[in-house]
């Protein structure tokens, strides 16, 4: 009997947590959100550290402007959800593409915010006081794989884009709010 009490506990504190990660979906998918992205992209044998003032709506659009480094920053550009166009206003940055080509730097935003939006929850448990929510962004066997963690109020704070076992780009977020 104790046994059993304890696991519909579990299961119900399981519930709790996934229904957080399907709240977050549902305001991702209604509202427009901005945020300031830190984006470190990990080559292996060298690291690129930027950051970008975004904004996203909920169509799947992802606007952003380069902040740092200074002589990178003023950059901007859009990505569209429809074309997987990524485009830039002036200047293009030149990282290298991840993944056999499925995810650029500059885009790891946009992943995070699409596969918020209708990505595959594959778990969802607590770190401390974050929720952390596991997420594919497809059901391909080459799906890149997220790592979300979110504060007290469901607002995300730090994201993982790992692609085969291994992790591509960090993305710390701050100031994120919905609009």
């Amino acid at each position: 009997m104790f046994l059993m009490l304890i696991m519909l506990c579990g299961c119900s504190e399981s519930s709790q947590q996934l229904d957080r990660a399907l709240a977050l979906r549902g305001k991702i998918q209604q509202k427009e959100v901005s945020f300031q992205a830190t984006v470190t992209a990990d080559y292996g044998d060298k690291t690129h550290t930027f950051s970008m003032a975004c904004h996203a709506d909920p169509m799947g659009n992802l606007k952003f402007q380069v902040t740092e480094p200074e002589n990178i920053a003023g950059i901007s550009g859009t990505i569209t959800k429809g074309n997987g166009k990524l485009t830039f206003d002036d200047q293009v940055l030149a990282f290298d593409i991840l993944a056999d080509e499925l995810v650029s730097p500059v885009s790891g935003p946009w992943v995070l915010m699409e596969t918020l939006r209708g990505g595959y929850l594959t778990s969802c448990s607590t770190e401390g006081d974050l929720l952390r929510v596991s997420i594919d962004d497809s059901y391909e066997n080459n799906a890149l794989h997220l790592e979300v963690w979110l504060d007290s109020n469901d607002i995300p704070q730090q994201c993982e884009i790992y692609w085969q076992g291994r992790r591509l780009l960090s993305i710390d977020v701050k100031n994120f709010a919905f609009l």
